[in-house]
C-alpha cells in the first residue's frame, strides 16, 4: 500500500460522510469503453463522430444510425461491477458514504448494491416510449433490431442525456446538496471536462478533496490528495 493510499484509508476511516463523484474511468475496468482516453470511443472509426451521433438533433434526424451506434457502443450487457463499485456499495452499507454521483449510464453502481445513486446523464436501464410513455427494459432495447418500438408503434427512447439536452433538475439539486454537505469528496475516473456535470464539484465546502484518476484533469483543481492510478486498483486496497 502506497503512502497515498494509506492517507486515503485514514480519511475514509475517520468519517461517516463521504460523497463520491465518478466518471467513465470507474467503469473502464469493467470493460466499458470511455470516450476520450486512448482507445476510447472518440478514437475509433465511425461514420460520424460520437458527439454528433449522440446529439438530440442527430437522434431526431437519423434514428436508425443513432441506434446502430447505441447498440454497438453504449450497451454492455455482460459488464460486471469492479472493485470500485463494490467498495462504494460497502461503504454505503456501513453508513460511511452518503451518495454516489455518476456521469455513467451503465447502472453498475446499483448492480453492486449502491442505493443512493444520482445519475447525471441518465441510465440505459430506463427507456420510455415517446408516444405513450410506457416504460421499457434494457432487454427490450437490446434485443430490438434497428429502432426499438413500443406496442403502440412509438419509438422507445433511452433515458440518457444526449448532447443538446439538459440535465434533470431534481438530480442536479440532490447532487449539489450532497456535495455541499460532504466531509470527504472523492472524485474518481473523470477528466472533469464534461459540463455542467463537472461544475458541480464547485459546491464542495470541505477540506478533504481526493482526486483519483490515471491522467491529469482538464481544469485547475486544488486537491488535498491526488492518486494517479486506476480507481479499482486503489479501492481494492482499502
Amino acid at each position: 500500500m502506497t503512502n497515498e493510499v494509506k492517507k486515503l484509508k485514514a480519511l475514509i476511516d475517520g468519517t461517516d460522510n463521504i460523497v463520491f463523484f465518478g466518471g467513465a474511468g470507474v467503469s473502464t475496468e469493467s470493460g466499458i469503453p470511455d470516450f476520450r482516453s486512448t482507445g476510447g470511443l472518440y478514437h475509433q472509426e465511425w461514420k460520424y463522430p460520437p458527439e454528433v451521433i449522440l446529439s438530440h438533433t442527430f437522434y431526431e434526424a437519423n434514428p436508425e444510425e443513432f441506434f446502430r451506434f447505441y447498440h454497438a457502443k453504449m450497451l454492455c450487457p455482460d459488464a460486471q461491477p469492479n472493485a470500485a463499485h463494490l467498495k462504494l456499495a460497502q461503504w454505503e452499507g456501513q453508513g460511511k458514504l452518503r451518495a454516489v454521483i455518476t456521469q455513467n449510464i451503465d447502472g453498475l453502481h446499483q448492480k453492486a448494491g449502491s442505493r443512493t445513486v444520482y445519475e447525471l446523464h441518465g441510465s440505459v436501464h430506463r427507456n420510455f416510449c415517446e408516444k405513450c410513455g410506457k416504460f421499457h427494459t434494457f432487454d427490450h432495447v437490446f434485443h430490438s433490431p434497428g429502432v426499438p418500438r413500443c406496442e403502440c408503434g412509438g419509438i422507445v427512447k433511452p433515458d440518457v442525456v444526449l448532447y443538446e439536452e439538459g440535465l434533470d433538475q431534481d438530480t442536479i439539486e440532490k447532487s449539489v446538496r450532497a456535495i455541499s454537505e460532504a466531509d470527504v469528496l472523492i472524485i474518481g475516473g473523470t477528466s472533469l471536462n464534461v459540463y455542467p456535470a463537472a461544475g458541480l464539484i464547485n459546491y464542495y465546502r470541505g477540506h478533504k478533496l481526493v482526486l483519483i484518476n490515471k491522467s491529469p484533469v482538464a481544469r485547475d483543481l486544488v486537491a488535498d490528495l491526488v492518486i494517479r492510478d486506476p480507481i479499482g486498483e486503489v479501492f481494492s486496497q482499502l
